[in-house]
């Protein structure tokens, strides 16, 4: 089996991403599973495709397991740790949002992690992203 999970786009405009993830896990987990793929945002009005993300805000809850949120490259790099057994948000739009500092082969796109999951734990993510291109 795998982990019940959904990916749902609330917003996509030529200047922000809203995206929210949820998980139901049977205790598989997911590791550096791709959730914000910028290449299937939309193009802004000029026709430019979005190379990027920087995040705004974010809001969560999580029952038992932790989630890690990375910037995607050949060696991802953790954006944050989400703790296990939490609610909470966090604003970062008083100043250009978290941009992605991955390194070599970053890609743009944003991959999440489970860590210490098991059948029953879950999680509900929401991205607000400011899109760069």
């Amino acid at each position: 089996m795998a982990d019940a999970v959904t990916s749902q786009t609330i917003q996509d405009t030529d200047r922000k991403a809203i995206m929210r993830f949820t998980n139901v896990s049977d205790g598989s987990g997911e590791s550096a599973v791709k959730k914000v793929d910028v290449s299937a945002l939309s193009a802004n009005s000029s026709g430019q495709a979005c190379t990027s993300v920087s995040i705004a805000k974010i809001w969560w809850m999580t029952v038992g397991m932790s989630v890690k949120l990375e910037f995607d490259a050949s060696t991802n790099v953790l954006l944050t740790h989400i703790p296990s057994d939490a609610t909470g948000d966090e604003y970062y739009d008083s100043f250009t949002g978290i941009p992605n500092n991955a390194g070599s082969g970053v890609t743009g796109d944003i991959d999440l992690t489970t860590v210490g999951h098991s059948s029953g734990d879950a999680y509900h993510i929401i991205l607000e992203m400011v899109k760069n291109y």
